[in-house]
């Protein structure tokens, strides 16, 4: 058996510009809790406390521990959505449906990011966002799996 892997050059160019974005916003994440740690002379610790004496190890700070989150919920998302989205380029897709999916996911991300540990929005604004990048997600591995079945 042969398998061609042919991907449009236009298309594997978004994929490969927005999964760069993708990396650099979760490389983004560690020095916004950082600018929070620093802050609040709050960190996890003792060794980073003693920089100065009115610094304390903490935690359970929530202005800290919602930026981690929100951290920890890209590492839980992002690396999936470019393994299948590689896999979904393979799939022939729709250039317009697939370019659309890559840009929906990235837009859902950094909106995550923001109303979830930036500028907190109530729900159900981070549940949407988050939402939407998952669906985009398990939309592509569905259509990765009925294409290579």
């Amino acid at each position: 058996m042969t398998i061609s892997l042919e991907i449009d050059e236009g298309l594997f160019r978004t994929y490969v510009f927005y999964t760069a974005v993708l990396v650099l916003k979760v490389l983004a994440m560690a020095p916004l809790t950082a600018k929070q740690r620093f802050r609040k002379m709050i960190f996890a610790n003792p060794e980073d406390a003693k920089m100065n004496s009115k610094s304390k190890v903490k935690y359970d700070d929530p202005d800290i521990e919602r930026v981690r989150r929100a951290h920890l919920n890209d590492l839980e998302n992002i690396p999936f959505f470019i393994i299948v989205c590689f896999g979904y380029l393979l799939t022939n897709p729709d250039l317009h449906i697939a370019t659309n999916l890559i840009r929906l996911f990235v837009a859902s991300r950094i909106i995550h990011t923001i109303v979830y540990a930036v500028i907190v929005i109530p729900q159900p604004a981070r549940g949407l966002s988050w939402f939407i990048g998952y669906g985009t997600t398990l939309y592509m591995a569905l259509q990765v799996i009925l294409s290579f079945v």
